[in-house]
């Protein structure tokens, strides 16, 4: 009742903010203020009678007026009439109030704290989720506006239970493994109630467990000042100890063993090995080896073990790896992960797909598995904590591929493959596997061959296994073709790798060791089956779906399933998902040789455009759902293979994040290829999936495909498709705080689209300009370029643009002091994106209108704006958008003298900015969480906040740093300045 819910049938109470009743969900009248404290009185006794003499003396205190025991009477008499006779009765001279226990907030909220309680130690999960419900039941301050003695002593009472309920539920948070979560509020709450020394210990936890040890140390001095300010007293000796742990890195204070995300699923147990080879010979010093480094890590020895075996291709370092791994399967009791990471491939696995598998696995649904990188790290460390799990992580590219692979917690261990060394890797156990000794090979080719053939011809077997060179990928397959043509002898096998120049045809060590057991698949596919084997192959993304082969194999959906799944059954490709598809990367390099042996390199253009041409014209009927009226799509170019259409912008958005891979390694490609005519198809790819660019999530794939697409346009002269794609990657460089980059682009983006006379390149390349001029403080020169932009685009027709090119304007037009001007700019884009419908465009209107209002002061206005555009950017998963506005919030807060809200709002902007906003945006966001600080009297977590923002705008070159270095010199009042002040204010974001 107290959150607004609406309530149930019969009578209902609440007393957790505002006094009110309903019936059967409808609100019951309660009466004058005196009323309603007399309601609140005889609710919060529990059905027992108060007597007129306690009435009296809880309404008006020791004086009441000659009138109040009639007055008392005839509230009684009203509140009877509302109520009815059977709930307030009059009982001895006194009244009283009779309601079932579930009719009263406050009685229902005791309930589920009591059993909150009880079931703490054996189901924290749950019991965090039932005082979450309990504390949604309050609505402000409780008895609120009532009078009397009763009312202000109760009002204490429960604001105090309120604050204790809170901070149980923030311990809770702590022990499952929440604490980067709770840095928010704690740091609001404390700030409201200062002297609370228990939540300030929880919030220099939380701190810590984030990885903020400056700032937990800053919160702690600030304490020690404000206590001895205030009470004169000193910490209390928990606090104190908290601090010393702190400074000693005490290990106890990590997150507790099985702790975890609140609310996550029981955890899966998964079994994901690959089986091990029958005929598995030597390496017994590696195996002894590899196993007791597994052992001691699963006996809990305090660190999480990690092994690398590094070797040349072939030379057995999955087999060994494998082995080992089911040999100590009985020590890791919660499960093995298993992924092979791509590493000898042309695109290597991008840790967070590899990541979203393995948290799926584990037991976690997809709509629990965060975007970015740094959660999927996080949620998978978190899940691991506490329980004994072995990842082997096979043919890894190098230690930054695995890094945020690794599960982190003791009892825990991690087994890595690779071609590379790993010296790199931090704490890692290394093994340098190299080929076989004779004996050993010989032993493996004789389990194959048997020992009967092999005995008969041991010299030739010897020659054998050295012209393999002693490589066991390479001897494996000499033994099996033995062993599967009964008429060879070994002779005859020695013969044909005794001949130099057909050994690797015959072998192919390396990567293509496999080639001719690849072949005796292949040689037995029908033709539609090994058309598709062949022209799927060429694609670069790490998968693909099953729209987007029916593209490239030019056929209906139907018979692109059938062909797809015949090939899974003969285990050529994977089904990554379903209606996904994938190769295993040297599978992928076999199937590419035989297309550029069996299809024209006409053929193979042809399915790479169809591709594009479906992935164009999908993102164009995405991009029109979410930008109607847009007239960009005016200017593309025309495609002749169909894409697929949206009912929905949820719909559209589904497809555009989990076809974003796929998308930007086909432009790349095509970039790449060097197929004609593809180049311009290419472009405009970019420009309609450019909502990948602007999340944030996918920046780093998005600058790769439009630098390719750069480059080969400039190679190939075509000035019109490398001026467009100059124009978007100067908006990525702008985004990811690269400005002197990003002018370049602009500049060079302009020059060609007025030599290609290209409006949309000029208009939006002027825009750019504009932006990245009011960035640098050139209000002028930005008026210019941002008017310049603004006419073409209203000849053009383009509202889009018009309104786009507004916004910028009224940014230039604030900071040349024509206020009146920039009010009117950002309404009338208000007004542009909400007449076409355009939603995440709207949040930018918004987003700007909020800007300008909270310069000009308005406040109010400023934060509705900023408010509604936030939930926009959400709505539309524009994760580096929604970064941007809690910045913004966090600016107006500040700018209001609300430090609290400041705080809160930039601790939510920091977690997405550390991970997608690049460290320029890191470094504003750090500095207004320092003024907020500041503002709160915590001057030494504040100092910790502008020296991290410090280093990060030294290291760019950035002017900001010069604000900040004045921060960290100025006197203690002097972190509490106005938003004028505050790193990037005035500029573009």
């Amino acid at each position: 009742m107290g959150s607004g819910a609406e309530p149930g049938k019969g009578l209902r109470f609440a007393v957790l903010g505002p006094v009110r009743a309903w019936r059967d969900g409808e609100q019951i009248s309660t009466g004058a203020p005196q009323q309603r404290a007399l309601l609140a009185v005889l609710l919060l006794r529990g059905g027992r009678t108060a007597t007129a003499a306690e009435l009296l003396d809880a309404l008006w205190g020791d004086a009441p007026p000659n009138t109040a025991l009639a007055a008392l009477r005839s509230y009684a008499f009203r509140l009877r009439k509302a109520l009815g006779p059977q709930t307030l009765v009059t009982d001895s001279g006194g009244y009283a109030i009779h309601i079932p226990v579930e009719a009263l907030d406050a009685t229902t909220v005791e309930q589920l704290a009591a059993e909150a309680e009880k079931i703490r130690q054996s189901d924290p999960g749950q019991a965090r989720e039932l005082l979450s419900t309990a504390l949604e039941m309050w609505n402000g301050e409780p008895l609120a506006g009532l009078p009397g003695p009763f009312a202000e002593t109760q009002r204490v009472r429960l604001a105090e239970w309120h604050l204790g309920l809170i901070e149980v539920r923030l311990e809770l948070d702590l022990e499952m493994g929440a604490h980067a979560e709770a840095v928010s509020e704690l740091t609001a709450v404390t700030a409201e109630h200062p002297l609370r020394e228990r939540l300030r210990a929880l919030l220099m936890l939380a701190l810590y467990r984030s990885g903020r040890q400056a700032e937990a140390l800053g919160v702690y001095a600030d304490t020690r000042r404000l206590l001895a300010d205030e009470l004169g007293i000193d910490p209390s000796a928990e606090l104190s100890d908290l601090h010393q742990r702190i400074l000693e890195a005490d290990a106890s204070l990590a997150p507790p063993q099985g702790s975890g995300t609140p609310g996550a699923p029981e955890i899966l147990r998964p079994a994901q090995l690959p089986a091990t080879v029958p005929d598995f010979t030597g390496r017994a010093a590696f195996v002894r080896e590899l196993g007791e480094q597994l052992a001691a890590a699963s006996l809990g020895s305090g660190v999480m073990a990690v092994s690398a075996v590094a070797g040349i291709g072939g030379v057995g370092k999955t087999t060994l790896a494998v082995q080992v791994a089911h040999n100590a399967r009985e020590a890791f009791p919660d499960g093995q992960l298993y992924v092979d990471l791509q590493g000898t491939g042309p695109r290597p696995s991008e840790p967070e797909a590899v990541l979203g598998s393995f948290l799926r696995a584990l037991g976690l649904p997809d709509g629990a598995i965060p975007d970015s990188l740094a959660d999927r790290a996080a949620l998978y460390r978190s899940t691991l904590s506490g329980r004994r799990v072995l990842a082997l992580l096979d043919n890894a590219y190098d230690a930054a591929q695995i890094r945020q692979l690794l599960p982190g917690t003791p009892g825990c261990a991690a087994l890595v493959t690779s071609r590379v060394r790993m010296v790199d890797l931090a704490g890692a156990h290394l093994v340098d596997l190299d080929v076989m000794s004779p004996e050993e090979s010989l032993l493996l080719f004789t389990r194959i061959v048997g020992e009967e053939r092999v005995g008969s011809e041991r010299q030739a077997s010897l020659d054998v296994v050295a012209a393999c060179g002693f490589l066991p990928l390479a001897i494996r397959i000499a033994a099996a073709r033995l062993a599967a043509r009964r008429t060879w002898t070994v002779s005859v096998l020695a013969d044909k790798l005794a001949d130099r120049r057909r050994r690797l045809d015959e072998l192919r060590a390396g990567d293509l060791a496999v080639k001719a057991t690849f072949d005796l698949g292949y040689d037995h596919l029908s033709p539609a089956q090994a058309r598709a084997f062949r022209l799927l192959s060429l694609p670069e993304g790490p998968d693909i779906s099953l729209d987007a082969a029916a593209a490239v194999l030019d056929l209906d959906r139907y018979r692109t399933e059938e062909l797809l799944e015949a090939l899974v059954d003969i285990s050529l490709i994977e089904s990554a998902a379903p209606a996904r598809y994938r190769f295993h990367d040297l599978l992928r390099l076999y199937a590419r040789e035989r297309a550029e042996a069996d299809e024209t390199e006409e053929v193979r253009c042809a399915a790479l455009s169809r591709l594009l041409d479906f992935y164009l014209d999908s993102a164009v009927s995405a991009y029109a759902l979410e930008n109607p009226g847009d007239r960009v799509l005016d200017h593309l170019a025309p495609t002749a293979h169909p894409g697929l259409g949206f009912a929905t912008r949820e719909e559209s958005l589904n497809w555009m994040f989990a076809e974003a891979q796929g998308l930007l390694a086909a432009v790349r490609q095509a970039a790449e290829g060097g197929c004609s005519g593809s180049l311009r198809r290419a472009v405009h790819v970019l420009l309609v999936a450019q909502d990948l660019m602007e999340s944030g999530v996918y920046a780093r794939q998005y600058e790769q495909a439009t630098a390719a697409v750069v480059a080969a346009a400039h190679t190939c002269g075509e000035t019109f498709v490398e001026g467009r794609g100059r124009v978007w990657l100067g908006q990525l460089l702008r985004l990811s705080g690269r400005f002197e980059e990003a002018e370049e682009e602009a500049k060079r983006a302009l020059v060609l689209g007025l030599a290609a006379e290209d409006p949309m390149a000029c208009s939006y390349a002027r825009n750019l300009r504009g932006i990245l001029a009011l960035r640098g403080r050139h209000f002028a020169e930005s008026a210019d370029y941002l008017t310049s932009a603004l006419d073409a685009f209203r000849e053009d027709g383009n509202k889009h643009g018009e309104a786009a090119a507004l916004s910028n304007l009224a940014r230039a037009q604030l900071e040349l002091g024509d206020v009146a001007s920039a009010v009117a700019a950002t309404d009338r884009v208000v007004a542009i994106y909400r007449e076409l419908g355009a939603r995440f465009r709207l949040g930018n209107g918004l987003y700007s209108m909020g800007v300008t209002l909270t310069a000009t002061g308005a406040h109010d206005g400023a934060l509705s704006c900023l408010t509604e555009a936030l939930e926009i950017f959400r709505s539309v998963r524009q994760q580096l958008w929604e970064g941007l506005t809690l910045w913004r919030l966090a600016q107006l807060h500040l700018a209001a003298g609300r430090y609290r809200q400041s705080a809160s709002q930039v601790e939510q902007a920091l977690v997405i900015m550390r991970d997608i906003g690049g460290e320029w945006r890191t470094a504003n966001a750090l500095t207004v969480l320092g003024r907020a600080l500041a503002g709160m009297g915590q001057q030494v977590r504040a100092h910790a906040c502008w020296r991290d923002a410090l280093a990060a705008y030294a290291a760019l070159g950035s002017p900001e740093a010069a604000e900040v270095r004045q921060l960290l010199g100025a006197s203690p009042g002097a972190g509490a300045a106005g938003p004028a002040e505050a790193p990037g204010t005035s500029a573009a974001v």
